[in-house]
């Protein structure tokens, strides 16, 4: 026959559950806590590492880029990729780069004077005389050397001599011709198509004097000095971290040691 809980035994159970509540509770928090710093680390862990692979990645791109302009920035990568866009470049046709222009009027004159027995009479003087409007083009060729130098971050273009381009364009609509004959003479027209022959080759003679090259030099100069910064922007060299100017000299002038004095061309 089954024994009845009496209320004595009731208590005596109720006692011993509320003994166990709280350890219960407290280590249920502790497990609790423990599974989240467990997990804040992992995750610390996976956000370190991820960091330091994107770091890791980040300095690697930087050095490659950095042994690629450092490359690219070379004397010889230069000037092997300059002389290679030589042959590209067209300004002038026929592979010349045209640098400069000089407007000038060149005057012809001839005079002819006639005497006769023994210088004792003369016939008259026959002058003839011929305005000329022309213009003196100037340009290098592509295909003759050209050397670039790189000193820190100055561009020293070593390029090739001028030359005057020919025939000189004359203005054929604008020349002015005049003619004075003795009384007894009857030569102007003779006289002045023989000077009209003339006047080609004497413009060509001209156009390779001294004084007329030196008077296109400065702004040949500054054009070549534009050539070249046009290349250098192409090749993303012309900026604050790499050519910040550009000094042209031509093949028949001083030594690059000494010549010019400044620039030619820099960077703002």
């Amino acid at each position: 026959m089954s024994k009845e809980p009496t209320s004595e035994d009731s208590h005596t159970q109720s006692s011993g559950a509320s003994q166990w509540r709280w350890p219960i509770v407290i280590l249920s928090i502790a497990a609790m806590a423990l599974a989240a710093y467990i997990y804040s680390i992992n995750t610390a862990k996976e956000v370190a590492e991820n960091t330091m692979r994107k770091t890791q990645e980040t300095l690697q791109g930087i050095g490659e880029s950095a042994i690629t302009i450092a490359e690219n920035f070379q004397q010889s990568k230069i000037t092997h990729t300059f002389t290679e866009f030589l042959p590209e470049a067209k300004d002038a046709g026929e592979g010349r780069l045209e640098v400069g222009t000089l407007e000038n009027t060149k005057v012809f004159k001839r005079t002819n004077k006639r005497t006769i027995l023994w210088d004792k009479i003369s016939l008259g003087t026959t002058i003839t005389e011929i305005r000329v409007p022309a213009t003196f083009r100037y340009h290098l060729k592509l295909s003759d050397p050209w050397k670039l130098e790189v000193r820190d971050q100055q561009c020293f273009v070593i390029a090739p001599m001028m030359l005057p381009t020919t025939p000189v364009a004359i203005h054929t609509d604008k020349i002015e011709k005049r003619s004075e004959r003795g009384w007894a003479r009857f030569n102007k027209d003779e006289q002045m198509d023989s000077l009209m022959r003339t006047i080609t080759p004497r413009l060509t003679s001209q156009a390779s004097s001294d004084s007329h090259v030196n008077l296109v030099r400065e702004p040949a100069r500054k054009t070549v000095a534009e050539f070249v910064r046009q290349w250098l922007m192409k090749e993303d060299h012309w900026r604050e971290d790499r050519f910040r100017t550009i000094t042209v000299i031509f093949a028949d002038e001083a030594a690059a040691e000494d010549f010019p004095a400044k620039p030619t061309l820099q960077l703002n």
